[in-house]
């Protein structure tokens, strides 16, 4: 090791003034003595038992015993350099546990500030975003308490009647309405610019983005957007169209795909209640697109049919219908899942697919009203509207 090197080199000048004049000065005496040593050749063969001085190592170093620096001295130096070495690493070994102790001591102490910051800041939110909630329930329940929603009346003929008055123009949309004899109201859309205005409209096919492949509940409910393709619900339409001194007006308005436009009128429009399946009653017919609720023959005739859907069968197939050589077992499942008052199926289904895309057993599923004819073939329909209105009564 290099600090054995270097004390070595400290440690010769003094054990060189140690050493004895004689072995310091060995170079010279063991010159001068090789000559003697010849001289005693020639003087030992006539002196044979004289004693001869054996000659001293080269260099003055006397026999294995002899060596620049004592064995004891270099073991003992060695051992006390081991020792400090040691006792120096020790106490760096234990100088750095402790400064890493206190570091991470540091460490985690600003940790823990951080986190108890963190800590009263989210406490400080949640505090916050319940008292903003408790307000706005509290404001929720004033609202709803102190400002009821209005109806704004029984229908949209009675809207109309009663706006008429006050406002120049009632225009179309979507207006609340409270029948009688009725717990709660509810939105539907008013057409108050066609033919008079007063419409309240029950069902509409425009863009085939609502799916009509419904089941009983969603029929009797309603679904769609009112705003757009929607189906009212039959519970709705039920409660509308039996007021008390009332009677209602049934408009079908058709649109063909070349945008010709045929309509279908009946007067005296009511539905059962659910108990009878909410079966359909129409007055005398009226229009442009021929009475296919009644068809051309007794079998074809919906009127007075009950409701049907995927899950309630009652179109009257029992087991089964044929049409057109086919055998039906579900009017429901030949016009693609949809709901209408089938008949052995019969010739109106307004609740079909809104496109010609889809066949089934050979037969399109599409938007049906077989008495609206160009050349003795049906018009293939892009869009209808079924809406209703009051009829003006003596009572």
């Amino acid at each position: 090791m290099m600090w054995t090197t270097t004390l070595l080199l400290l440690l010769l000048p003094q054990l060189l003034s140690s050493t004895p004049k004689h072995l310091a000065e060995g170079h010279l005496v063991d010159t001068e003595k090789s000559t003697h040593y010849k001289q005693s050749e020639e003087v030992s063969e006539d002196f044979p038992e004289a004693p001869v001085k054996e000659p001293t190592a080269a260099g003055g170093v006397r026999g294995r015993d002899t060596c620049s620096i004592p064995c004891d001295i270099t073991v003992k130096l060695l051992r006390d350099e081991k020792h400090s070495v040691c006792g120096q690493l020790q106490q760096s070994l234990l100088a750095f546990g402790r400064s890493t102790r206190k570091l991470i001591r540091d460490v985690m102490e600003e940790q823990q500030r951080a986190l108890d910051i963190l800590g009263s800041q989210v406490t400080e939110l949640m505090t916050k975003v319940q008292t903003l909630s408790s307000e706005v329930q509290r404001s929720n329940t004033e609202m709803y308490s102190v400002k009821p929603v209005q109806s704004h009346g029984r229908d949209c003929s009675d809207i109309k009647d009663t706006l008429m008055s006050v406002v120049p123009k009632i225009p179309s949309g979507i207006y609340i309405v409270h029948p009688e004899n009725m717990d709660t109201s509810f939105e539907v859309f008013c057409e108050m610019d066609y033919m008079g205005g007063g419409w309240t409209v029950m069902q509409r096919r425009n863009d085939g983005l609502t799916d009509f492949k419904r089941s009983w509940s969603d029929y009797v409910d309603g679904f769609g957007n009112l705003a757009g393709e929607h189906w009212l619900g039959l519970k709705k339409v039920f409660h509308i169209v039996n007021q008390k001194d009332t009677r209602f007006q049934l408009h079908i308005a058709l649109t063909s795909h070349n945008d010709i436009t045929a309509y279908a009128s009946y007067d005296d429009f009511h539905l059962d209640s659910e108990t009878d399946f909410f079966s359909i009653h129409l007055g005398r017919y009226a229009g442009s697109a021929g009475d296919a609720f009644r068809g051309y023959e007794q079998e074809q005739n919906q009127d007075t049919a009950p409701f049907s859907a995927s899950d309630v069968d009652n179109d009257g197939c029992n087991p089964f219908c044929t049409i057109e050589n086919r055998t039906v077992e579900s009017c429901s499942s030949q016009y693609n899942h949809t709901g209408w008052w089938f008949n052995q199926c019969g010739l109106a289904n307004l609740n079909g697919s809104p496109d010609n895309v889809e066949q089934s057993h050979g037969h399109w599923t599409n938007i049906l009203w077989d008495t609206w004819r160009q050349n003795g073939v049906p018009h293939t329909i892009k869009s209808v509207t079924m809406k209703i209105r009051r009829i003006v009564t003596n009572n």
